[in-house]
């Protein structure tokens, strides 16, 4: 596969995501002439790009698109629901024909003209009237190239050709509002490679009052001493408006020398094999394990020699703010803002309400936090099972809403935000929500439990049934959901990832599910604690203070403990209890870690603590992925390993229990 075509792919595939998240977010503002004039931009972006290529049906239904769209940004139609429907079909096909073109390296299906010419007609059909509009091909209604070609070269061209040098000629008529698209054709023109001749003419005679400064009035023709493959890619934005005439160097001539290459500018982006970015990860996180191993040289150092001791103490300090700011720096290399998979769900929405024959509305926050590319990648699956099962079970039809009292198109919210160390990702609805009573009966029915087991589940525990494989309470398979694989792999997806699923719901009320996942490998400050006789560390996000509390303070409380702070009760858990250790007896003091806010304070009795550390907190891994209670390990200094636990899962695990 070519460079050009490899760079092509991965600008289309950009274009054609910002395009229908430009189209999702005009058909909830329609008056927003921003949004309008973003989805103009790369709807006419990727028409260009598409001009380099043997794509002639897609560019063709990419023109219609255009021309559909500078209507609308004149003021002469409006986008309505038909005109969203058959772009939205468009961006669709495109997507499809950009993996096939990967796939076949460079061509279309032959199935590809036949399609694109229905969509070309369905957006022509929209157009108000037959006027073309400023995108049109101008260069293509042109005089034929006879009439242009030969006198350009009878010119100007005469003396370069006779040298030996094959030269391109080129008519470049810009579209009449090609300023207001982003074009300027003086610019395009300097930046020809060899540039022999040049004719600057107007296209037709200016009027008495003056040439109109907002609307381009020129026919530019060239000659070039470059071949035509050399200027495509610098042509790519006018395609359409630009042709070419190619002339090989007379026989018989032996070509000149070639010219000094002039220095290529400098590129704005590169690629870079994700292996590679992997691998100075690994590097940059043994960098930090290597300055921890400083600090036990300091505290050896400081008994033999202490002015050698506060030296060493100042090197690491240096040592430690370069390493860090390093491992920020690559880390950020995996980064990637959610939004690549959350702005594909509110296009996904409205389809499936389509076929539903519901009426949603998706609202979308928190496209802006970023986390590792593997976790953005993986995430997507399980959102769009999500969201599936919220627009089949959760969301009524409008007939029932209205009944209900509540608004014809129910609400589905996906946000994302960061939370610790790690991100929050929850989607909601207003829909129906679940009874707990009918997911017991449900599981019963379908032989996932007893009646004795169904019977004693509390409500929490009967709303996490439907995370079973098999489970759904859909009385029919549909082509969306029913088979009872959506909420199970919901969870397996996000454990994979290293994350964890809590559900929320009441009655009519509409559910929450909540993902938390980790953000990725990073340098993160724990508080290091002692439990059971193990040293296990804590972010210090998680801890809201740390407590002394004096033994007569403690109170039992039925089957718990708690104590008072600041006239507020908190329940008191042992940190060793929860990890299943055994706990030291419990001196005149109890070492506690608060954590939580207002009522779900809640404190952690520790055996001791051991300092604070900065440490590079990696994900579970293997058989570790998907323990509750673990949010990652990070290697110490002197070679252990250590095991970082997350107090909120720790916490609701004990509560569930």
């Amino acid at each position: 596969m070519s460079d050009l075509l490899d760079a092509f792919l991965v600008e289309a595939r950009e274009l054609a995501e910002t395009a229908a998240a430009e189209l999702m977010a005009l058909e909830r503002a329609p008056a927003d002439a921003a949004r309008l004039d973003g989805l103009f931009r790369a709807v006419h972006t990727l028409k260009g790009s598409v001009g380099l290529f043997d794509l002639a049906p897609m560019g063709a239904a990419l023109h219609a698109a255009e021309d559909l769209l500078d209507a609308a940004r004149a003021g002469q139609m409006a986008l309505g629901r038909a005109a969203i429907d058959s772009l939205l079909e468009l961006i669709g096909a495109v997507e499809t024909w950009v993996e096939e073109v990967a796939a076949l390296g460079g061509t279309l299906p032959a199935a590809a003209a036949g399609r694109a010419g229905d969509l070309e007609a369905s957006l022509r059909a929209l157009l108000p009237g037959t006027k073309p509009t400023g995108g049109s091909s101008p260069a293509a209604a042109g005089p034929s190239a006879a009439d242009w070609l030969a006198p350009l070269l009878a010119r100007a061209v005469a003396a370069e050709h006779a040298a030996g040098r094959g030269v391109t000629a080129l008519r470049y008529v810009p579209a009449e509002d090609c300023f207001f698209l982003g074009d300027d054709p003086m610019a395009v023109v300097r930046a020809l490679p060899g540039l022999v001749a040049l004719h600057v003419a107007p296209r037709q005679p200016w009027p008495e009052a003056g040439p109109d400064p907002f609307t381009c009035n020129l026919v530019i023709e060239a000659v070039v001493a470059a071949p035509g493959a050399a200027l495509r890619p610098l042509l790519r934005l006018v395609a359409d408006q630009v042709r070419l005439a190619e002339l090989p160097p007379p026989a018989g001539t032996a070509p000149p020398p070639a010219p000094e290459a002039a220095p290529a500018a400098p590129p704005r982006a590169l690629r870079v094999d994700a292996g590679r970015v992997d691998a100075l990860v690994d590097l940059a996180g043994e960098l930090v394990v290597a300055k921890n191993r400083l600090a036990h040289l300091v505290e050896r150092a400081a008994g033999a020699d202490p002015a050698l001791a506060r030296a060493l103490a100042e090197s690491r300090a240096g040592i430690e703010r370069l390493a860090e700011a390093m491992h920020r720096g690559v880390l950020g290399l995996r980064m990637v803002p959610l939004g690549r998979s959350l702005n594909r769900l509110p296009r996904s929405s409205r389809e499936i309400a389509g076929r539903l024959g519901k009426e949603v509305a998706f609202h979308l926050e928190g496209e802006a936090v970023e986390a590792d590319k593997a976790v953005v990648d993986g995430l997507f699956e399980p959102l769009l099972h999500l969201l599936r099962n919220a627009l089949d079970h959760g969301i009524e039809s409008p007939a029932e809403r209205a009944a209900a009292g509540k608004p014809r198109a129910g609400r589905i919210a996906l946000r994302a935000s960061r939370g610790g160390v790690g991100i929050l990702v929850e989607m909601s609805d207003d829909g129906r929500g679940m009874d707990p009573a009918r997911l017991r009966a449900v599981a019963v029915a379908r032989g996932l439990l007893d009646p004795a087991a169904a019977a004693v589940l509390d409500d929490d525990a009967a709303l996490d049934l439907v995370f079973r494989p098999g489970f759904s309470t859909a009385g029919t398979v549909t082509d969306v959901s029913g088979r009872g694989v959506g909420m199970d792999a919901v969870r397996t997806a996000v454990e994979a990832l290293g994350g964890r699923v809590a559900l929320l719901s009441a009655p009519g009320a509409g559910a929450t599910v909540r993902l938390t996942l980790p953000q990725g490998a990073a340098v993160s400050t724990v508080l290091l604690v002692r439990a059971g006789g193990e040293v296990f560390g804590v972010p210090v996000e998680a801890v809201a203070e740390t407590l002394r509390v004096p033994a007569p303070r403690i109170l039992p409380l039925r089957q718990a403990e708690a104590f008072v702070l600041r006239d507020r009760t908190v329940p008191l858990l042992r940190l060793a209890g929860l990890l299943g250790l055994s706990a030291a007896p419990r001196g005149e003091v109890a070492r506690v870690l608060l954590t939580g806010a207002g009522a779900g304070r809640a404190g952690l009795e520790v055996e001791g603590f051991a300092g604070r550390l900065d440490v590079l907190l990696r994900p579970p891994e293997g058989l570790l992925r998907g323990m509750p209670g673990m949010l990652g390990t990070a290697l110490l200094g002197d070679g252990r390993v250590l095991v970082v636990l997350d107090l909120p899962a720790l916490i609701d695990g004990e509560g569930a229990g």
